[in-house]
């Protein structure tokens, strides 16, 4: 009983205390913002490692000013958590992952791809190996023709947890480097291709 009621508790206002917190973070750094486009009208598959997590729904917003956004986020109770995080930026969850309820959660993302909403994806999550991309998301640029886009978040001063991911926590008053890459065409790829690309833009700025 304690532990549904402490879980419960934290359910409730770790959401609310870290979305202020990425807010004062993003707000009292320094950006920089690296894209060579505009970000597409249509549908796309957004990515970032799962130890990067914590400014993407922020640096999503500077560009794409919508509703019509879903994130993939892990059911574990951890997971919930950030799923809240991110629901108060506005992003609708389809919670599963690649090891849990891998099926319908590819064919939600789908479905929603098709009805022209963006999906942001962790390729190592929930669990890793960190910085390893699993099927998931190959499968839904492959079933829907939809590109991809790789997003690094780099700042220069952060902390860093101990967890599988090494989640990053940016410092305040520093500088953060935001990298969007071009769209990515999967469709056609051979499945160890597409996992290679993704992984080495995803690390392409590592510092």
């Amino acid at each position: 009983m304690l532990k549904k009621w402490s879980r419960a508790l934290a359910s409730s206002l770790v959401p609310f205390i870290g979305s202020w917190l990425i807010r004062f973070l993003y707000l009292t750094n320094k950006k920089v913002f690296h894209t060579n486009n505009p970000l597409p009208d249509e549908s796309t598959i957004y990515a970032c490692w799962h130890g990067d997590l914590m400014m993407f729904a922020h640096s999503y917003l500077k560009y794409k000013n919508t509703s019509r956004v879903k994130a993939v986020i892990s059911s574990h109770f951890d997971g919930t958590l950030i799923a809240g995080t991110l629901e108060k930026f506005g992003f609708e969850i389809i919670a599963g992952s690649s090891n849990k309820n891998a099926v319908r959660v590819l064919i939600q993302a789908i479905k929603a791809l098709k009805e022209g909403y963006d999906i942001g994806i962790t390729p190592d999550g929930p669990r890793g190996p960190r910085h390893e991309v699993a099927d998931g998301i190959i499968a839904m640029a492959q079933k829907t023709g939809k590109k991809v886009i790789l997003v690094e978040i780099r700042p220069l001063s952060y902390w860093q947890l101990s967890s599988w991911d090494k989640f990053v926590i940016p410092k305040p008053f520093g500088t953060i480097h935001f990298y969007y890459s071009d769209p990515l065409e999967i469709q056609g790829m051979q499945t160890e291709d597409a996992r290679e690309m993704i992984k080495k833009g995803l690390l392409k700025h590592e510092n």
